[in-house]
């Protein structure tokens, strides 16, 4: 069996996925000529040539641009779909996304056509392709706490009933530390959510260890950080904390200089509970198997560490254990049979 096709088939969520970006140039040139929304491209190659840019803010500027043309509940469930469609392709069976309704409501989008647009394009994606889901609601971490409790606040309703099951922290940490959220993340954390935070990514190992003490977190985004620390790796890894970890991404943004030198099997040596993830695909050059080809062939994993790391992102979901059961087994039989080989 080719590599690909061996990664294909192992049983894998994706944890550390931004719905917006998954916008596809071509969509972005669809949804703003539906929508008539100008936009500053005048063809499909002209977005794609936007989508070049090597650091953090650049991105994020493009980013925001983009998201501009979603403005119905339908343009957020096909962007939806298209995604999931893509991941069941790469042989996922669980994806827990995020999202940023604050880049929504910003610009006018109710924070009801945004969530449930996306919602049913999950929905939607499980029932054509059995990939299980959960929403996770992020902030920005560039607005205030007192706008983040806003949008707490109007979200209450979905958390209650289950339909978003967390919230998180993303945009850039360079001045936004995760002291800033802490009565925000206390209130999640009293809501019984599920807390997620980008943290290690261009910040350092302190951000990553002050996250996870201040905000409480379940899950670290990225985490790459973390290394610098001893201490603080024998800490996560005794604790199993899952740091969602996105390749393809870092080497965009020059987080490091090649795919070679990624700390993703220094993290796996380590004992950390390091996961494989795609962020935002679309601008960042590849969806989930793109990111496990790459660093398969650049950092020479065996298939054996395939496994680890597909095991590692359904251990570090939130899946419940009964949810969790048929996936693990199915990955300890691979196992085994790679043991027999």
């Amino acid at each position: 069996m080719e590599t690909r096709e061996f990664i294909r088939s192992l049983p894998k969520a994706e944890l550390h996925l931004h719905i917006e970006g998954t916008l596809e140039p071509e969509m972005l040139v669809e949804l703003a000529r539906r929508n008539r929304v100008e936009i500053p491209f005048r063809s499909v190659e002209e977005v794609r040539a936007a989508y070049e840019f090597t650091e953090l803010q650049d991105f994020l500027d493009i980013y925001f641009q983009g998201m501009n043309v979603l403005r119905e509940a339908e343009d957020f469930e096909a962007l939806t779909l298209a995604y999931m469609d893509r991941a069941a392709a790469d042989g996922i069976v669980h994806v827990e996304i995020f999202f940023d309704p604050q880049g929504h409501t910003q610009r006018g989008i109710p924070f009801a056509v945004a969530t449930n647009g996306i919602l049913s394009g999950l929905a939607e994606g499980g029932r054509r392709h059995g990939i299980s889901s959960r929403l996770i609601l992020c902030f920005l971490r560039h607005l205030s706490e007192e706008d983040g409790f806003a949008t707490f606040r109007e979200a209450e309703p979905w958390f209650a009933d289950g339909r978003i099951i967390g919230v998180g922290l993303d945009s850039t940490e360079r001045g936004n530390p995760p002291a800033k959220f802490a009565g925000l993340f206390q209130a999640a954390h009293d809501a019984g959510l599920k807390l997620v935070a980008h943290a290690g990514e261009e910040g350092s190992a302190a951000n990553v260890r002050d996250a996870v003490d201040i905000l409480k977190l379940d899950r670290i985004d990225h985490g790459n950080a973390a290394l610098d620390d001893p201490a603080l790796v024998e800490r996560l890894a005794a604790a199993r904390m899952a740091l969602t970890v996105c390749p393809l991404s870092n080497v965009k943004l020059c987080v490091v200089p090649d795919i070679a030198a990624h700390p993703l099997k220094r993290m796996l040596d380590a004992g950390l509970c390091a996961t494989v993830n795609s962020d935002d695909p679309s601008y960042f050059g590849g969806y989930l198997g793109d990111n496990f080809m790459a660093v398969t062939e650049a950092l020479g994993l065996t298939r054996a560490g395939l496994v680890t790391l597909a095991r590692n992102s359904i251990e570090g979901s939130f899946l419940d254990a009964a949810q969790k059961a048929p996936h693990l087994a199915r990955l300890d039989a691979v196992a085994t049979s790679l043991r027999g080989a």
